[in-house]
């Protein structure tokens, strides 16, 4: 297990510095001068000049690559323009908010779609299976942000139950995180739900069938269990999945997240903000990645012993 979790830091390695380069990049593809954006457009040639030696822009760009993530690697992602706080306590101080919205909504898909893929599977092809389809396909076309419109409007506005905006008691989380796990539910059901149909197609399960087990033990202890490989692979995408979407579900419910940060930013161009917003997402994206390998590694042990 340690060389296989050894193996897939490896192979992250190249993925960070392609991520790192992408990320150091934005700054130079953005159309136009950026000192020009970010000094502007009452800004003085002097004052121009002033910011593009303040962002380093005056230098090589190889140099320029190198001070970043030598930078980035202790942490030190510099000011933001908008506050002239450093950029790391800005981060540190939406990233939980984001985490644990995230983890909420993936809890929320996880359990919610796992039981409807496993309800679909037991009764497939009857009108439960139809509705589950049918929700699935419902929740995974409806935008995130008319999602929440429509959750504020009814739990909100008209029944007063739950909080609109913010992040003030633990009730404010319930919409947010409805509306960010609606795609990654109907996902985890039908993943679930065609994995669960074919376990239950093998010839171990009938064989259980055969002995008198009890069909609700057949199901959990010989179907549920080894469905579960790839709907594990599946959630564990699905968490980076979240972190990422999470900027419409942030901006719709003004929650102070990540997601929201990385908007406010880029409408001030505060450029440093930015690079370090989608670093850390992209960082977070790769460690969870791994962490469902080494999960995906301990329910099938055949995957880490190759």
């Amino acid at each position: 297990m340690l060389r296989f979790l050894l193996r897939r830091l490896l192979q992250a390695v190249p993925v960070l510095v392609g991520v790192s380069i992408a990320v150091f990049l934005m700054i130079h593809l953005i159309p136009g001068d950026p000192a020009e954006m970010v000094a502007g457009q009452m800004a003085t040639r002097e004052d121009v000049e002033n910011v593009r030696k303040a962002l380093g822009l005056d230098q090589p760009l190889l140099q320029q690559y190198l001070q970043f993530a030598g930078r980035a690697l202790t942490g030190d992602f510099g000011t933001s323009f908008r506050t002239g706080r450093p950029v790391s306590e800005e981060i540190l101080a939406r990233y939980g908010n984001t985490l644990l919205l995230g983890s909420v909504a993936l809890l929320i898909a996880a359990v919610v779609g796992g039981l409807a893929g496993i309800v679909a599977a037991v009764n497939r092809f009857t009108w439960i299976d139809n509705l589950a389809l049918a929700l699935s396909i419902l929740a995974i076309s409806t935008p995130a942000f008319s999602l929440g419109l429509l959750l504020i409007l009814a739990f909100a506005v008209w029944a007063s139950v739950l909080p609109m905006t913010g992040f003030d008691s633990w009730q404010a989380v319930i919409l947010p995180a409805l509306t960010l796990s609606a795609a990654s539910t109907a996902v985890i059901c039908r993943i679930m739900r065609s994995s669960l149909v074919e376990v239950m197609d093998n010839q171990y399960v009938r064989t259980a069938r055969a002995k008198g087990l009890r069909e609700h033990l057949v199901i959990w202890r010989h179907g549920v269990r080894n469905a579960l490989i790839p709907v594990v692979t599946v959630a564990g995408l699905q968490l980076g999945y979240l972190l990422g979407s999470a900027v419409v579900t942030e901006t719709v419910f003004a929650w102070p997240g990540l997601g929201r940060l990385l908007v406010q930013s880029i409408l001030a161009r505060d450029f440093p903000v930015v690079q370090a917003a989608v670093l850390v997402v992209a960082v977070t994206f790769i460690l969870v990645n791994i962490a469902t390998d080494l999960l995906y590694a301990l329910l099938d042990p055949r995957i880490s012993a190759q």
